[in-house]
């Protein structure tokens, strides 16, 4: 396998949900998502088996694996968007407190808590930068002006798009270069304060220096929010990541978790053998 370059410091572990034994209890220690026995379906067909994963507060937990596999989907169940196509979801997803799919638990409140950036830019084409921005507390009911410039200012800064757009917010969205519009995008998704930000390969559509900006803006919003990401990029992975799941399909086209740990661990010394096979290329 070629060798990974690797900026990121310090690696915790992924495991049951809930901090580590003998763990500090502090607000940013701990599990901010746990999947237990996570099992998503189309009709007959099973597209993810029985994944359990801890996501820790506050650091890039990253899907990995081909396409096809069933990263996306995982994602999406997260944030219940599979609501709108008719998926089952079995299993338990925890965010924090909030059991996402317990009796009485309101798809409404579980996507103000977990905000969700896709593949390729989607600003709202009819609307200016300020109103993508502010589109999601006007959903919410904010309607204060004070109120919304104020976590419009904050998202922007938090996106490093501010000083490139403050004065010209009321300009329409489309306006802005493919990066930009990512990151506005971003700037959207952290508006309304959400606990864990969903990423769907969302450089797939850049190129390399726009790649690069939104990299770097993954690992400082880490510092704020807890990221899960979705790559086929092994450096991307290398670059970004506290956290590293593999998911692969098994023999009968189902997704499957064959290995999550420390990104270091994983992505040079992958225990499980079908995850090595993936990780040095010669599968998958």
């Amino acid at each position: 396998m070629t060798p990974l370059a690797w900026p990121r410091p310090g690696y915790g572990q992924l495991g049951r949900c809930g901090p580590a034994p003998g763990a500090a209890t502090s607000a940013t220690s701990g599990a901010a998502l746990c999947l237990e026995g996570v099992t998503v379906s189309f009709g007959a067909h099973v597209a993810v088996r029985d994944v359990t994963l801890t996501v820790p507060r506050h650091q890039v937990t990253t899907l990995v694996g081909p396409s096809g596999c069933g990263k996306t989907t995982l994602l999406r169940a997260v944030n219940r968007l599979h609501d709108r196509d008719g998926a089952t979801v079995q299993g338990r997803v925890l965010l924090g407190d909030l059991d996402v799919y317990g009796a009485g638990t309101r798809a409404e409140a579980v996507r103000s808590r977990v905000g969700m950036v896709f593949q390729k830019p989607n600003p709202f084409p009819t609307m200016s930068i300020f109103d993508n921005v502010v589109s999601g507390l006007r959903f919410a009911g904010v309607r204060k002006k004070p109120v919304l410039h104020q976590a419009a200012e904050v998202a922007l800064r938090q996106a490093a798009l501010w000083d490139l757009v403050k004065d010209r917010l009321g300009q329409p969205a489309t306006r802005l270069s493919g990066g930009q519009q990512q990151r506005l995008c971003i700037a959207r998704a952290l508006a309304v304060g959400p606990e864990v930000l969903l990423m769907d390969e969302p450089c797939s559509a850049l190129d390399p220096i726009a790649t690069a900006k939104v990299e770097q803006l993954i690992v400082s919003l880490a510092r704020r929010v807890t990221v899960v990401l979705v790559t086929h990029n092994m450096f991307q992975a290398a670059r970004v990541s506290d956290h590293v799941a593999v998911v692969l399909m098994a023999p009968d086209r189902v997704g499957e978790l064959v290995e999550a740990g420390p990104a270091r661990q994983v992505l040079t010394s992958p225990r499980d053998p079908r995850a090595r096979q993936y990780l040095s290329g010669h599968a998958g």
